[in-house]
Formats: structure tokens, sequence, C-alpha cells
């Protein structure tokens, strides 16, 4: 059945590139002509720039990160109410 979707989409793909080729007629008019360019070359110089920046001052500080604990109550126990789908079942 793969087999013939494929061929299927080979046959659209085809109808549609041979139509966009057929319902399309281009014919050129005119030559095309590249232009007449004269180039001279001097030496260059690149920008100048003035430039005042501001100031920064970088410095470390130390910061200490409290540490969590965490106690989870047995499965068993009353404090945990909790429902969940595992609870549910049971």
């Amino acid at each position: 059945m793969k087999a013939v979707w494929a061929i299927l989409a080979v046959v659209v793909v085809g109808v549609a590139v041979y139509l966009g080729v057929a319902l399309v007629d281009v014919d050129q008019t005119q030559e095309a002509q590249l232009p007449d360019v004269d180039v001279t070359v001097e030496g260059g110089q690149a920008p100048e720039f003035d430039v005042d920046t501001g100031e920064i001052e970088t410095g470390t500080t130390t910061v200490e990160v409290p540490t969590l604990e965490i106690e989870r109550p047995a499965e068993d126990s009353p404090d945990n109410d909790v429902d969940t789908a595992e609870n549910a079942e049971n």
C-alpha cells in the first residue's frame, strides 16, 4: 500500500512540475549588456576616532548561601495526606 502512495506522490509532483513549465512561456526580447566601468584607484585613508570611555572598577564579593535540608514523612505516616495516583489506587 505504501508503494501505491509513493507512486501516486511521484506522479502528482511530476504533473505539478509539468504544468509549472508548460503554462509559462518566457521569451528573451533583448540581450543583456554589461555596464561600461572606468575605475581609477587612488590611496585612501581610514577614519580616525577620539573616544572617551568611562571607567569601571571590578571586584569580588563572597556570599554564603544557606543549605536546605528536606525530610519527607514516611508513606504510612498520617502527615502524608497528599493524594497521588498511586495512593488513590490503593
